[in-house]
């Protein structure tokens, strides 16, 4: 019963962002919510000029529907299903307002960093007071060893730094046509495996709606892409797989099945710091995946292997908190 309810899911999840396309493409672009691109990005991304974006809208839109809907013909819906709903609501609506500042405002860097941060850390600490009230456990497990760490009062700041620093990661990594939109299914998708394991059927369902979200959303994402997910997508994604860790005590998992975010991340602080110290870039362009498009890879072939990469990762994330 359970493992049709999860396919299910994922089929439904699947269909609704499917058929909201159709509807929703034409719609941004009669509103002239088009993107609008870096000069000093590739040369051959100015061709995606005006492409609509804001299409995470679909994806939220998706994945409230069907978690609301599945979980309330499973069992009915926890206070974890409501808490990975507000993180993912929460950081999307930050993320729909940068966009909208974007693409409606015509200020190309949409919300100040200092704005979104600040959003950020508020949708964060209120996630950690509600993880209060659950008496959650602030204990961190290290992989590969028994062992946990008890971070007490400084579990907060953890939360803080995971929720922030993957929503970021995520938005990174959401550079090239159905990169984030692969790489998040992949994710997803596994955490649904490790929720699962856990017997937390209810993370699982929600993992899933997820996977079916972004890859009804691929059809369209997909090189060439009809329609970017915007920071709505992006940001909101991010925060929703660093609450999932959280709420399955995976949470330095996260650093191994979300790989590809982190790799991501990392290239941009290491290019920051090596032009800002020696004058000198380590990469021809960050983040990492404009690197391999400068050294000549087409767009698809970048967006496949990284997509390869983030596979393997997702398989010895699997393999090391199931069977080691």
């Amino acid at each position: 019963m359970l493992v049709q309810v999860i396919l299910f899911t994922t089929l439904v999840s699947f269909l609704i962002t499917v058929l909201l396309s159709p509807i929703t493409i034409p719609f941004l672009k009669r509103l002239k919510f088009g993107q609008s691109i870096r000069e000093e990005g590739p040369k051959s991304h100015q061709k995606k000029t005006g492409t609509p974006t804001m299409g995470g809208v679909m994806i939220l839109l998706s994945i409230i529907v069907t978690t609301l809907v599945m979980t309330g013909k499973f069992s009915a819906p926890t206070a974890q299903t409501y808490l990975l709903l507000f993180v993912t609501i929460g950081f999307g609506v930050l993320g729909f307002l940068d966009d909208f500042i974007k693409v409606v405002l015509k200020r190309n860097l949409g919300l100040t960093s200092r704005q979104k941060f600040l959003g950020q850390i508020l949708v964060s600490v209120v996630v950690y007071f509600i993880l209060q009230q659950m008496d959650f456990s602030t204990t961190v497990s290290i992989p590969f060893t028994e062992y946990s760490l008890e971070l007490g009062y400084f579990y907060a700041l953890f939360i803080v730094f995971w929720l922030v620093g993957f929503s970021n990661a995520v938005n990174l990594t959401d550079g090239l046509d159905g990169l984030v939109s692969g790489t998040a299914a992949i994710a997803f998708g596994a955490f649904a495996v490790l929720a699962w394991n856990q017997s937390q059927y209810e993370i699982s369902i929600f993992s899933v709606a997820v996977v079916g979200a972004v890859l009804g959303f691929l059809v369209f994402n997909a090189h060439p892409a009809k329609v970017f997910m915007g920071d709505t997508g992006s940001l909101a994604l991010g925060g929703a797989i660093a609450a999932i860790a959280i709420l399955t005590k995976l949470e330095l998992i996260l650093i191994i099945i979300g790989g590809v975010f982190v790799i991501e991340t990392l290239s941009v602080i290491l290019q920051v710091i090596s032009f800002k110290t020696t004058g000198k870039r380590i990469f021809r362009m960050s983040p990492l995946h404009h690197h391999y498009e400068l050294l000549g890879w087409s767009e698809w072939r970048v967006v496949v292997t990284f997509w390869s990469v983030g596979l393997l990762f997702a398989v010895i994330g699997i393999y090391i908190e199931v069977w080691l």
